[in-house]
């Protein structure tokens, strides 16, 4: 029987429905996600809460060689530096051992830093809606449905002000083409992101394709769609530029803070 896909990522009732699943992994990436779940039980093993993947990988739609492996790891307590350190560890042992994908990353968190009040729609969002189970409970048994809502918008993606000083700082460090690379992929997809979920209440859907978008996103301000069609291609095929880099970060940038705070106001503070 074929599967029911939700409209513009809602479901029946109009709540952001969960992407991904282990069913939709492509086979290709099979033993990747398995060397994975293997890893991170041996590394944590009894500090494990759970672990989950996001990403392309889970949506089905990875490509061989090109997509990184995404993981987000939930231990009992707040991680420490060595914990950091040690998933940074399994994440380059997993990129040189799978040439199915091109590197990764591990994010790594506490389980109550997930269910706090202050994270309930950012980070629980993103265990709830974008995060597929990988290992041990799921939290999202403790967390609430999300509809496409300002509430979301602003605590997902309100703090991009903030983020621009921080920015500026690694582009006039890039000093390579493989770093202002990394930085074009990086940025290009937080800017198209921020975009779309400054218009998400109004195109009432949810869509983590960067080109959907970008086109979701010029249907409201049709002055930059070129501007975010052009980001979203070089989020999935970056190139070293630095003219590109500085136009986010002194243009597109700072105008998207600028309307998204008017739109919906600034994320609440946190303490990190």
């Amino acid at each position: 029987m074929a599967e029911t896909l939700p409209s513009r990522g809602l479901d029946a009732q109009g709540y952001i429905a969960r992407e991904g699943s282990l069913a939709r992994v492509p086979p290709a990436f099979r033993p990747v996600v398995a060397a994975a779940r293997d890893g991170l039980t041996d590394l944590f093993a009894a500090r494990l809460h759970s672990a989950y993947l996001y990403g392309s990988i889970p949506r089905g739609t990875a490509r061989v060689g090109r997509s990184d492996l995404d993981l987000l790891v939930v231990l009992r307590e707040e991680p420490t530096a060595r914990d950091r350190a040690a998933a940074g560890a399994l994440d380059g042992t997993l990129d040189s051992e799978f040439p199915q994908i091109d590197g990764g990353g591990t994010l790594l968190v506490g389980r109550a830093r997930v269910l706090s009040d202050l994270e309930t729609h950012d980070l629980g969002w993103f265990v709830a809606c974008l995060c597929t189970p990988l290992l041990g409970e799921d939290l999202a048994e403790h967390l609430p449905r999300y509809r496409p809502d300002s509430l979301l918008a602003r605590e997902t993606n309100g703090d991009l002000a903030l983020l621009l000083p921080r920015w500026r700082e690694r582009v006039a460090t890039a000093d390579s083409e493989e770093a202002q690379r990394s930085l074009v992929r990086f940025m290009s997809r937080r800017l198209v992101r921020t975009a779309f979920t400054l218009v998400m209440p109004r195109w009432n859907g949810w869509t983590s394709d960067l080109h959907e978008m970008a086109e979701a996103f010029g249907s409201y301000y049709p002055r930059r769609v070129e501007q975010l069609r052009a980001a979203a291609v070089l989020g999935y095929e970056p190139r070293g530029d630095r003219a590109v880099l500085s136009s986010y970060v002194d243009d597109l940038g700072p105008w998207l803070a600028r309307e998204y705070a008017r739109v919906h106001g600034v994320k609440a503070p946190r303490p990190d």
